[in-house]
């Protein structure tokens, strides 16, 4: 739990500002809908009128729901890979599955942080910080408010996360195969090799699950749409009526850019610490 902990506030801290731009490509009413902005562009756009610190709104909520929510995250995904793959480390389907049990657990505790960090990210956004959007939101909308986004986001994150950790491990064995005798010290770049290219793949195939769960989260924010009954398929549909079937990629470049690295960072960061804590465990254990 503690090396989860650690590997998600690293892994989020880090791309944060790619976050932000995700963020404001995503959620329509942030750019006009006719402009499909580029990520260089919303990046000038940012920074020319906010400065660099406004890559950087929300990134308190972000701290607080990534410590908790990464610690349930690999911590159930361990209990099950355990469980799930009888001891066969070539067990695509266990680690797909254990993976899908891990994000709907994590989720849970996430989503309402992640919705105060994205309406804190949008421009102009009408908070001051993450404690006056939690009173607002709770004050003007109700707490269901915070999980208006969780049935999309569990619907996105279980084939990013099926898609992640199957072609992680797979990614991982291969490396390993093709030089087995400098595994133990190549161990962190096959980790971080392995980790971004399961992070770009699962980014690249939820994209369109990823723009609905944004404008859920900031729906009546800055511009942004309000939903009847928060259903994917009013979403989607509402999202296609504006930008045609390019909207449901908007924001496809950074969201790669950030689960890349973000999954390299990630994974590297959670394997070493569980080495560490490994060792620490293998030598108390000696002295006793």
């Amino acid at each position: 739990m503690v090396s989860g902990s650690i590997a998600g506030c690293v892994e989020h801290t880090a791309m944060f500002p790619i976050d932000t731009l995700k963020t404001r490509m995503q959620a329509i009413g942030s750019f006009p809908s006719s402009q499909l902005v580029g990520v260089s562009q919303a990046l000038r756009s940012v920074v020319k009128l906010e400065g660099l610190i406004g890559l950087y709104r929300g990134i308190g909520a972000m701290v607080i729901g990534a410590g908790p929510a990464h610690a349930v995250y690999f911590s159930v995904y361990e209990l099950c890979k355990e469980r799930f793959s009888n001891g066969n480390p070539n067990n695509s389907a266990a680690h797909a599955v254990s993976g899908v049990f891990a994000t709907v657990a994590s989720d849970a505790v996430i989503t309402p942080m992640d919705m105060v960090k994205q309406r804190l990210q949008l421009r102009s956004s009408p908070y001051k910080g993450v404690m006056d959007c939690v009173r607002r939101v709770v004050r003007d909308e109700g707490v269901g408010a915070f999980y208006a986004s969780y049935r999309t986001t569990v619907l996105m994150n279980a084939p990013f996360t099926a898609v992640h950790f199957a072609t992680y491990e797979a990614a991982k064995r291969g490396l390993m195969e093709v030089s087995p005798e400098s595994v133990a010290d190549e161990r962190l770049v096959v980790h971080a090799t392995a980790g971004a290219a399961a992070g770009a793949l699962a980014a690249a195939v939820t994209t369109p699950l990823d723009v609905a769960k944004t404008q859920l989260q900031c729906q009546g924010v800055c511009g942004c749409d309000r939903f009847s009954n928060g259903s994917i398929k009013e979403v989607i549909r509402s999202i296609v009526k504006k930008d045609g079937y390019a909207g449901l990629m908007r924001g496809w470049k950074p969201r790669m850019l950030f689960h890349a690295p973000a999954a390299a960072i990630c994974w590297s960061t959670y394997e070493a610490s569980k080495s560490f804590f490994q060792d620490i465990n293998g030598s108390g254990s000696h002295g006793s």
